[in-house]
């Protein structure tokens, strides 16, 4: 069974930075690109960050663009998103999920619905 584990989330403040990690298991990360999604209280999951299968594209929002970096270790199946100067907008829970790489494109990899594997998620508050 396909398990997506996500970590690193908390409590901090405006300007400080988080480390996400998402850890895969019941399968081989090496053939999926991975994404991270976010979901804040009454708004819809929208997309932040992914990362192609072989690492080599990366895509971003707007609002991730500058300040956050996605990437991946397939050795350990996992991949991460660096957070850096957050902002009290960036609260929501943070989702990793995971699509098999043949079936994206640069045009939908900011799509939710094409992923596949979706982790719990984890918690991430900025304070003002």
């Amino acid at each position: 069974q396909v398990q997506l584990v996500e970590s690193g989330g908390g409590l901090v403040q405006a300007g400080d930075s988080l480390r996400l990690s998402c850890v895969l298991s019941g399968r081989t990360s090496r053939d999926l690109a991975m994404g991270w999604f976010r979901q804040a209280p009454g708004k819809e999951r929208e997309f932040v960050a992914a990362i192609s299968w072989s690492g080599i594209r990366q895509y971003y929002a707007d609002s991730a663009k500058g300040r956050f970096t996605i990437s991946r270790d397939n050795a350990k199946n996992t991949v991460f998103l660096q957070m850096n100067s957050l902002k009290p907008e960036d609260t929501a829970v943070y989702y990793c999920a995971a699509v098999i790489g043949y079936k994206t494109t640069d045009q939908t990899m900011g799509t939710h619905s094409i992923y596949d594997y979706w982790g719990q998620g984890t918690q991430v508050t900025v304070s003002s």
